[in-house]
């Protein structure tokens, strides 16, 4: 069974940029649609951007023009670069395919926007 493995999530002031990385060891990654979600509690996960295998992107209305999806198909890794950070991006970052698979949700990546 596939595994996605988030990583590069942190503290940063607003304004600010991160990169979060995914890491899928199966050989199916390059055979889907990739995305990156985020879930508030309580709340229904989030859809924030997805990349086809042919490198189209799609972004959610809120960061739009500000975050930035890559993948690398010979490294099986999902990339999200994240700039001008708000306050509303706190939240925990998932990878999954798009449509997702229940099975293989990780256990994501905290991002924290704070001053």
């Amino acid at each position: 069974q596939a595994q996605f493995v988030e990583s590069g999530g942190g503290l940063v002031q607003p304004g600010g940029s991160l990169r979060l990385s995914c890491v899928v060891s199966a050989d199916s990654f390059n055979t889907h649609v990739m995305a990156w979600y985020r879930q508030d509690p309580g709340r229904q996960r989030e859809l924030v951007a997805s990349i086809t295998i042919e490198g189209n992107t799609n972004y959610a209305d809120s960061v739009k023009g500000r975050f930035a999806i890559s993948r690398d198909n010979a490294k099986n890794t999902l990339y999200l670069q994240m700039n001008s950070l708000k306050y509303e991006d706190t939240n925990v970052y998932f990878c999954n395919i798009d449509p997702p698979v229940r099975a293989f949700w990780g256990q994501g990546t905290q991002v924290t926007v704070s001053s």
